[in-house]
């Protein structure tokens, strides 16, 4: 076995192994267990919020599949039909063509051409994370029997009158040329301008300031609103007034939403080009007019000078014209909130156009009664409130967009206009009863990849056949996902699942946190603080690290802030740390529903950690190998039977910590178990026995036994976290263990029940590891060396410490180093000593000869003084209300916890300078 552990060495054979012998493939045998993965864009790469979530669904999987489930974890990918026709025309742009060059279907099969030469890298990715996912049953939202699926949804919902085709208003990019869904916006607040304007009274008697952040959509007014109680305006109710720069009256209307104190409290009204004026107008029964066309250029609606001026353009020339008659009141700076979208970065506008909706309040009330009733419970349970305000105001979705790649929608249209809803165009034909050479046109839109992935739950096992996938594997177990698309995708299949299924799409939703950066700052590119997990897992230098963070497009302010931030903070870049220490740290920090804070140095203690449990496999193979064991003629230790009593009980928190969903409580037992009482501990007590005893003595017997026992049971036991090296491992110890060599895998998962809880066991040990302690704080403290050997005095000692004395004198002398054990009878004084408490029993080290006790109080004054001057600064700096308030959140929690300790230290330094100064008279 090599004598350092090596990731890369391991991995990438392992998983490709894995795959081959078909580890993966569901079993067929014992209760149905399913993740279905949220299919990743067919564009997209691994981020750390696609590893933190796979690595959790992962660890679920495997841990399942241990404990005799029939897991399938459902891989696929979407579409992607915004991002994914941007690579491809981006690609033609680059060549002088558009889409428009090629016409549709040469452009549709052009985007299958990329796809399957560069789509689905994420997929090689999650191979490098150890995804255990069935790649025999992947999907792709696009494949014929998905897009069968996806027509039989919308030509039923049309059928039961639940989807319909309708004006309404909708994010427009006027680049893209789609509406899109409100994910795909994304308002920042941005400096701008307030325009005041004068809006003259029809009759006269006077005018109202009405306030705007888009003067070219005043075009488009239709009405003036006041609030009705609003006494400054109640007179002009009714009235009409002419509207600048046209020919048109508007009337001045009263209603409620107006805010009396914001501005004026006069509110301009374009119901075509304002969301909240869209409400406005449905109530009012107001006109429509829409001024801008589909590239946001004014239309021919408004006069003769502003058409076809783009709408930027235009709001300087309106402004002109408005301050030349006299009617712009003011120009104030001003900070919004501007919408743009996320793939174009272009401001967006609320664009009046015909699009298909689905009517969603009949599908979202049985929707909400399934979490009501308990038959779906989210984790941690406070995300219901999320989804029910989402679900108790959902609106109707708009589900067509202007795009060519995509599921495209299932509707003709006669000459006549008229529209048939069908799943073909032969069945439209027959439905409208046109001959085969009748004119017949289909719809140019498709659906929103939100639609396709709704019926992903029940689609990609075969709906709406009812193939033998679907009865086993539906409803599903559990949904892995983030807050962010809880109304996106988990409430969308929720409503389709029960819809089409009439039952729910999964039983339980694990909502997980953001991954942070180390300050708890979200990772972006602009920050500069973005991670790659494979980075991470292979190692990066400086300079490629740098190559990906910065851009030549940047402003070169930001990108020299970037390159300034990634070189302090990787002067050598990054080592590699393996796929085990990234997944092993993920599952640590996997609080329920909490953003995590990733921290470097956390992923390079367990990379130590994989070392520690490397070597602590060498050393039981080294004194395993070869060596006899065995069921018969062997004695355990107390030693092995503490052991194996700590295995119980950690395997028993490791099982229901993974049904609470807390794998970070879980990660913490295995960790502690490994590293604390496994490797530091047991491997430690083994070997007087190893050492001493006859090589085929049953004491030696017993030791080899129990050692391989629970080694073996524990590399079953971090298996789901850490896949890699328990494989590469537990292919090592297996065979010593008499078990099936082929894969830890497919091996049960631990059972507590097969360890017994030996309290007696577990007291005793728990009284040699306190003394062993004890001694080594006090040689900490008192600086004294490991290598000399101390004598100890017992003070108090009980019976039952003298007992435990009598058996285990032996062992604590080699652990502790101690050249000898006196216990003192009652009432007797012990020398001046250093002391440690074991329960009622003081174990005291004599300090003559050991300490100058002068010195050690001369020492310690120094240290106290200067602790006492470092905690002063800190209380202080918690003192200024200035630095509380003003200092971000995490500075001030540093701040605190450092003050904290020092309050610690300095009672303690404290304390040794009491004892010592007592004890020296």
């Amino acid at each position: 076995m090599e004598k350092t552990f090596d990731p890369q060495a391991i991995e990438k054979d392992c998983y490709a192994r894995w795959e081959a012998d078909g580890c993966f493939v569901p079993s067929a045998s014992g209760e149905p267990y399913c993740i279905m993965i949220p299919p990743p864009n067919v564009t997209g790469t691994l981020h750390m919020g696609h590893a933190f979530q796979d690595t959790i669904m992962d660890a679920l999987t495997r841990y399942h599949r241990m404990t005799g489930r029939d897991t399938l974890w459902q891989m696929g990918m979407d579409h992607a039909g915004i991002a994914t026709q941007m690579v491809v025309e981006r690609q033609l742009n680059a060549e002088g063509k558009s889409k428009h060059d090629l016409g549709r279907d040469a452009f549709v099969e052009r985007v299958w051409k990329w796809k399957g030469e560069s789509g689905g890298a994420i997929g090689e990715q999650l191979r490098r994370l150890g995804a255990s996912v069935d790649w025999s049953r992947e999907r792709f939202t696009m494949e014929p029997a998905l897009s069968t699926a996806v027509t039989e949804v919308f030509v039923k919902l049309h059928e039961d009158g639940l989807i319909y085709r309708g004006k309404r208003l909708v994010n427009w990019d006027p680049v893209l040329h789609t509406a899109l869904s409100d994910l795909e916006v994304v308002s920042t607040e941005e400096s701008g301008h307030l325009w005041h304007l004068r809006y003259p009274l029809s009759d006269g008697s006077g005018q109202v300031i009405v306030a705007t952040t888009r003067p070219e959509t005043m075009l488009g007014d239709v009405a003036v609103a006041v609030h009705p109680e609003d006494e400054r305006y109640t007179h002009l109710i009714g009235k009409t007034i002419d509207l600048p720069l046209t020919e048109r009256k508007i009337p001045v209307i009263a209603d409620d939403y107006v805010d009396p104190e914001f501005g004026s409290g006069c509110v301009k009204i374009t119901p075509a080009h304002d969301f909240n004026d869209y409400e406005i107008g449905q109530r009012h029964d107001l006109e429509m007019i829409t001024v801008l066309d589909f590239d946001a250029r004014l239309n021919d609606t408004v006069p003769e000078a502003y058409r076809g001026r783009p709408r930027f353009d235009a709001r300087k020339r309106i402004v002109a014209d408005l301050d030349a008659a006299g009617l712009l009141e003011r120009i104030d700076d001003h900070k919004s909130a501007v919408p743009r979208g996320d793939r174009s970065g272009e401001v967006l506008e609320p664009l009046l156009t015909d699009q298909w909706y689905v009517s969603a309040k009949p599908l979202a009330d049985p929707a909400i009664e399934a979490v009501k009733s308990g038959r779906i419970r989210f984790v941690p349970q406070n995300w219901d409130r999320t989804y029910y305000e989402w679900m108790n105001n959902i609106q109707d979705w708009c589900i067509s967009r202007q795009l060519w790649w995509g599921h495209r929608i299932p509707a003709w249209y006669t000459e006549d206009g008229e529209v048939i809803v069908a799943r073909s165009e032969e069945e439209a034909r027959r439905k409208a009863a046109l001959s085969a050479d009748a004119h017949l046109r289909q719809d140019d839109d498709v659906l929103d990849t939100w639609f396709s992935s709704a019926l992903w739950p029940f689609a990609t096992l075969g709906w709406p056949e009812k193939t033998p996938e679907l009865q086993r594997y539906y409803p599903t177990s559990v949904l892995v996902t983030g807050f962010d698309i809880i109304f996106f995708w988990v409430a969308r299949m929720v409503m389709m699942g029960l819809r089409f299924m009439d039952d729910v799409p999964f039983h339980e939703i694990y909502i997980h946190g953001l991954v942070r950066d180390s300050e708890g700052q979200k990772m972006s590119k602009s920050k500069g603080n973005v991670l790659d997990p494979l980075d991470l897992i292979d190692g990066t230098t400086l300079e490629a690290l740098l190559e990906k963070r910065t851009s030549k497009l940047m402003q070169p302010a930001m990108a020299k802030a970037i390159e300034k931030t990634t070189r302090k903070q990787f002067p050598d870049g990054i080592p590699a740390f393996g796929t085990d220490a990234l997944r092993f740290t993920f599952m640590a920090m996997a609080t329920t529903g909490r953003d995590i804070r990733f921290d470097m140095g956390r992923i390079e203690g367990y990379r130590n950690f994989c070392n520690k449990l490397w070597n602590a496999t060498r050393y039981v193979l080294i004194n395993c190998e070869d060596k006899a064991r065995g069921e018969e003629d062997k004695v355990f230790s107390d030693a092995d039977l503490w052991i194996r009593s700590r295995l119980h009980r950690t395997i028993r928190e490791v099982q229901e910590n993974f049904a609470a969903y807390r794998f970070d409580l879980a990660s913490q037992a295995l960790y502690e178990f490994t590293w604390n009482e496994f490797c530091d501990w047991y491997l430690e007590l083994t070997k007087p026995i190893l050492r001493d005893a006859d090589d085929d003595s049953p004491e030696a017997r017993g030791t080899r036994w129990a050692m391989l026992d629970v080694l073996e049971a524990l590399l079953r036991a971090l298996h789901p976290l850490m896949p890699f090296i328990t494989e590469s491992l537990w292919l090592r110890v297996a065979p010593l263990v008499e078990r099936g060599a082929d894969t830890v895998m497919r091996q049960p998962y631990p059972e507590a029940g097969n360890y017994v809880r030996d309290l007696d066991a577990e007291r005793n040990m728990d009284w040699v590891t306190d003394f062993v302690l004890g001694i080594r704080q006090i040689r900490g403290e008192m600086d004294i060396s490991p290598s000399r050997a101390l004598p100890v005095v017992l003070q108090d000692a009980g019976d039952t410490d003298r007992k435990r004395l009598g058996r285990y004198a032996a062992l604590l002398s080699r652990l502790a180093n101690l050249e000898q054990i006196d216990v003192l009878e009652p009432e007797a004084v012990p020398p001046l000593s250093a002391t440690a408490l074991l329960g009622d029993m003081r174990l005291c080290v004599p300090l003559e000869g050991l300490v100058d006790i002068g010195a050690e109080i001369a020492r310690l004054e120094k240290q106290l003084v200067k602790q006492r001057a470092e905690h002063q600064k800190v209380s202080a700096k918690l003192g200024n209300a200035k630095f509380v308030d003003r200092a971000p959140a995490d500075v001030v929690e540093e701040q605190r916890r450092r003050g904290t300790e020092l309050e610690r230290l300095v009672a303690k330094l404290e304390d040794q300078l009491g004892a010592l100064r007592s004890a020296s008279g």
